[in-house]
């Protein structure tokens, strides 16, 4: 059974940093490209970072430089740093990858930046 199981999430003043792990189960992990999406408020859900099983990365042009994806094979876990965060970053944040053509999501994170 594929399960991606999201955590981290949280309450973040501007200029903040949170760490988001994404665990996954199911999967042959160290094979798998994975991406963080993320949905704000009546927006489309928007790929934010990717990353390959070989450790290719890219980003959504607007995180660049503030954001980054990174994956421990040995936990079968993938991670988004976010740093220097923004209100504009605020949104569900969702873990995903590809298997057999289906997308598999997680259930998401709130991340919400405020004072």
């Amino acid at each position: 059974q594929v399960q991606l199981v999201e955590s981290g999430g949280g309450l973040v003043q501007p200029g903040g940093s949170l760490r988001l792990s994404c665990k996954t189960s199911g999967i042959i992990f160290s094979a798998s490209a994975m991406r963080w999406y993320r949905q704000a408020p009546g927006k489309e859900r928007e790929l934010a970072a990717y990353i390959s099983s070989g450790g290719t990365t890219t980003y959504l042009d607007s995180v660049k430089g503030r954001f980054t994806i990174s994956r421990d094979n040995a936990k079968s876990t993938v991670y988004l740093h976010m740093n220097s965060l923004k209100p504009e970053d605020t949104a569900v944040y969702y873990c995903n990858t590809v298997i057999g053509q289906q997308n598999r999501w997680g259930q998401g994170t709130q991340v919400t930046v405020s004072s």
